[in-house]
């Protein structure tokens, strides 16, 4: 899967072989917002165009634009299972910060 990024947005990109087209699609959100062209200058084009109307259209509407889901998973624990959590962890390794 090849990934664009525009204004924060994420977009999936797959090649129709048969259509000769790319097909897009804002990834991490609610709202759909699809895009497509026949080369990557205008594939580019029309992912920025696509987000620019889906900005444009909740501004119209006074509503707040979707943002994307930034990928974190924000648990609370208890400090004592924390403790033991990071003393269990192997220095150098992953980190349960992050």
């Amino acid at each position: 899967m090849t990934v664009m990024r525009y204004k924060g947005y994420e977009a999936s990109v797959e090649y129709d072989e048969d259509a000769e087209i790319f097909h897009g699609e804002v990834i991490n959100l609610r709202d759909v917002i699809t895009f497509q062209g026949r080369s990557v200058s205008e594939l580019k084009k029309a992912f920025a165009a696509s987000v620019e109307d889906y900005l444009d259209f909740c501004r119209q509407r006074s509503e707040e634009p979707e943002k994307p889901f930034s990928g974190r998973f924000v648990v609370r624990i208890r400090p004592c299972t924390r403790r033991c959590s990071q003393r269990r962890g192997v220095p150098g390794q992953a980190s349960i910060d992050g």
